[in-house]
């Protein structure tokens, strides 16, 4: 599989490889790989391994970089190729140069297309949700407009406010406004949509965090329909099957949501990396790493713990064995036949 990057891409002419496989691969990727990373970039990670003495993925797996980045490429280059099994099939191949460019532009173009009208979803579902709270916006929030968003609306200023800062105390939402250097928005601070009713613990800064009720709202919204963000999850059961939920929950795609959710709260119009001192690269980094690279015994059962509230809450209690399966070796029947 060794291969330099100019070789890499997905679609090439003349073979039973059709478009369509690429375009709803491509789709896919912003949800469940990555936020904005080339597809080349990733397999340049795994190149780069390869090159270095790895002599196939599992060794290339143990091969951890002094940089977080080129970690973090390999970590989505895995991820790609688990989501796009075509990519490992086409790497393997032996197509040429020129038809693997063309079929990576047009992979690269797809995803960031999917990702671009997940967005403008987003954007009217969160205008919709926020005009039925009460109290109403003032100034309503618009469906296609949202120059009235972000700071410039107190119910969108507040949830995209961060957490370290108090939104309520006037002279403080003010400096925000002003972009004083003390109250800064970066990716330092969590924002406040992301704490269960937007209460943060400055003592337990874990507590409530990632279960944000508009944040819920906007996952089921994206990756199970829009009709299930209404749902309450206690009258929610069977849409999918259990295990494509088990599988969903276990990819980028609920950490994906939080920018996307992000970006719908805010005032600028067309995505992009960077708004202001606030990039969402970053944001998204710093929440995939929460996720997964959760080191003690304490902190993966507050990640297991945390996932398996996720998925209560988006696909039903009644599938709980399958994001959770019990340990039947330490029940009364495997312990029957050990005696």
């Amino acid at each position: 599989m060794e291969r330099s990057v100019s070789d890499i891409s997905f679609f090439f002419h003349g073979t039973d490889f059709k478009c369509s496989k690429l375009n709803d691969g491509g789709r896919g990727i912003r949800r469940l790989v990555c936020l904005s990373e080339r597809v080349e970039d990733l397999i340049a990670e795994f190149d780069r391994r390869i090159l270095l003495g790895a002599n196939d993925e599992s060794e290339a797996d143990s091969m951890d970089s002094t940089d977080p980045l080129q970690n973090a490429r390999y970590r989505s280059y895995k991820m790609l190729v688990k989501w796009c099994p075509h990519v490992r099939e086409l790497l393997q191949s032996g197509i040429e140069t020129t038809e693997l460019a063309y079929s990576l532009s047009k992979l690269n173009s797809s995803a960031d297309s999917a990702r671009g009208d997940d967005a403008t979803r987003l954007k009217r579902a969160v205008a919709d949700w926020l005009m039925e709270c009460t109290p109403c916006p003032d100034p309503p929030i618009k469906l296609h407009d949202k120059q009235g968003r972000g700071l410039n609306n107190d119910a969108t200023g507040r949830l995209i406010c961060p957490v370290d800062y108090d939104w309520d105390d006037s002279n403080i939402r003010q400096a925000i406004r002003d972009y004083h250097p003390d109250y800064i928005i970066t990716v330092s601070s969590w924002p406040m949509f992301m704490y269960a009713s937007g209460s943060y613990d400055y003592e337990n800064p874990r507590t409530g965090l990632f279960q944000g009720e508009l944040l819920l709202k906007a996952f089921k919204y994206i990756f199970t329909s829009p009709t299930s963000a209404e749902l309450d999850p206690k009258n929610q059961h069977d849409g999918v099957s259990a295990q494509h939920h088990s599988r969903l929950k276990r990819t980028t795609g609920e950490r994906r949501t939080r920018c996307h959710l992000r970006f719908a709260l805010s005032s600028i119009g067309s995505w992009r990396i960077t708004e202001d001192a606030f990039n969402y690269q970053e944001f998204y980094d710093s929440i995939v790493d929460f996720f997964e690279l959760a080191v003690t015994p304490d902190a993966r059962k507050a990640i297991d713990d945390l996932l398996l509230w996720w998925n209560i809450r988006v696909f039903g209690p009644r599938n709980a064995l399958i994001y959770r399966p019990q340990r039947v070796a330490q029940l009364s029947v495997a312990r029957t036949f050990m005696r």
